[in-house]
């Protein structure tokens, strides 16, 4: 699973203000010929960029190049089921990254686009947001 080696904090603000907006950065396929963009705002978890990424190498069978946009910085933290309010902030539960809408979350070249456009298909049913295929502007 994908998380930083270290932070500066160990539990960080939710930060909600980062969820409003649009991408202004990683909002362009940059590395291969076919992406996948988000539709909305989101914190997508270590393990359903894990699961998209698995259920798009095995369709591809591994063929082709597999480029991973996001990275889960930020930590989220939950508290125990069945306590009380107050008693300070939960524990670290896991990872997010937090996404955009224009955010190009997933590349992949070196297949053609109908195998590229299932592929993605079937990541995209993996996240929680709603997500566009977008192909490379120059590779037209």
């Amino acid at each position: 699973m994908l998380s930083p080696k270290r932070v500066l904090h160990r539990k960080t603000f939710r930060n909600k203000a980062s969820l409003t907006g649009i991408a202004t950065r990683g909002n362009t396929v940059a590395f291969g010929k076919y992406g996948l963009a988000s539709l909305d705002n989101h914190w997508i978890t270590n393990k359903q960029i894990e699961a998209a990424r698995i259920a798009m190498t095995r369709h591809i069978k591994r063929g082709g190049k597999v480029w991973i946009r996001i990275f889960p910085h930020k930590p989220y933290t939950k508290k125990p089921a069945e306590t009380r309010q107050g008693s300070g902030k939960g524990n670290p539960e896991g990872w997010v990254a937090i996404v955009k809408p224009g955010t190009v979350m997933f590349e992949m070249s070196a297949v053609d686009e109908s195998l590229a456009r299932e592929a993605m298909r079937l990541a995209a049913n993996k996240l929680p947001c709603k997500c566009q295929f977008v192909v490379r502007r120059d590779a037209e």
